[in-house]
């Protein structure tokens, strides 16, 4: 059976983009969130443009689909089709690391939790799914957070949940900035005291980045003695976001 188009899959990537940011956007916010060069993002924005999919106010400004092209749904993956395809990778990851996953996606400036495994030990646990976390405050929530390009979906309150919990808007930025660079997210009692994690995007079709895949737990386990995040988890957390991506982008 025939492979997929790299190069449609990734202007249909920059398309659903486009379709969730009214004010439009700029050849770097679409390379940032889909990890593509600029040079790249040009050459599918230039083409979509001479087709008639998307248009530009002038020069230098953002882009934006066309009336004729429509607007694209906000969200193309369903929540039922990201966990499915996530649970076995989650359970391995919660198995060999001993600590609780999560897989999460953003909606609405929230990170909606999709699938949730307990740490593998006798104690009592609640169960997430269904649940939302402050994306700002969370591993989880920055790894998906640093792609969003709408602003409908960025949180609007940065609440304050502990003394380290990043509150200023220009530092949350260079936070992004910062896991956008490096490929994956931590979090350190930012939302819950004594508490750490490490989170990885998931990449869909395209390069857009669909939910992300994360685990937490007590700092001295997730951390070293100076407060470092364990390389050997980051792996860990970085292998699983890649294993659940292989999934989405394998057509049934």
């Amino acid at each position: 059976m025939p492979g997929t188009v790299q190069s449609i899959e990734r202007a249909a990537a920059v398309l659903r983009l486009l379709a969730a940011a009214p004010d439009g956007l700029g050849v770097a916010d679409l390379g940032n969130a889909l990890g593509l060069a600029k040079p790249t993002v040009h050459g599918i924005l230039r083409t979509l443009q001479q087709v008639g999919f998307v248009e530009q106010g002038g020069a230098g400004a953002h882009y934006h689909l066309s009336d004729a092209f429509g607007r694209l749904g906000e969200s193309y993956l369903d929540p039922n089709e990201l966990r499915s395809r996530a649970i076995n990778w989650a359970d391995s990851l919660a198995a060999r690391s001993g600590e609780v996953v999560r897989v999460g996606r953003l909606v609405e400036g929230k990170v909606e939790v999709v699938h949730h495994v307990f740490r593998p030990d006798d104690s009592e646990q609640d169960l997430d799914v269904g649940t939302t976390l402050p994306p700002h405050a969370t591993a989880l929530g920055k790894a998906v957070l640093a792609y969003a390009t709408s602003r409908a979906g960025k949180p609007k309150n940065l609440e304050a949940f502990t003394t380290r919990t990043i509150t200023d808007p220009v530092r949350l930025e260079e936070e992004l900035a910062t896991v956008r660079a490096r490929g994956w997210a931590t979090e350190l009692e930012e939302h819950t005291v004594d508490l750490a994690g490490i989170a990885a995007p998931i990449r869909g079709l395209g390069g857009l980045v669909v939910g992300a895949v994360g685990l937490a737990g007590r700092i001295e386990r997730i951390c070293d003695a100076r407060l470092r995040h364990r390389p050997d988890l980051i792996t860990l957390v970085r292998n699983t976001a890649d294993s659940i991506a292989r999934d989405l982008r394998t057509t049934p």
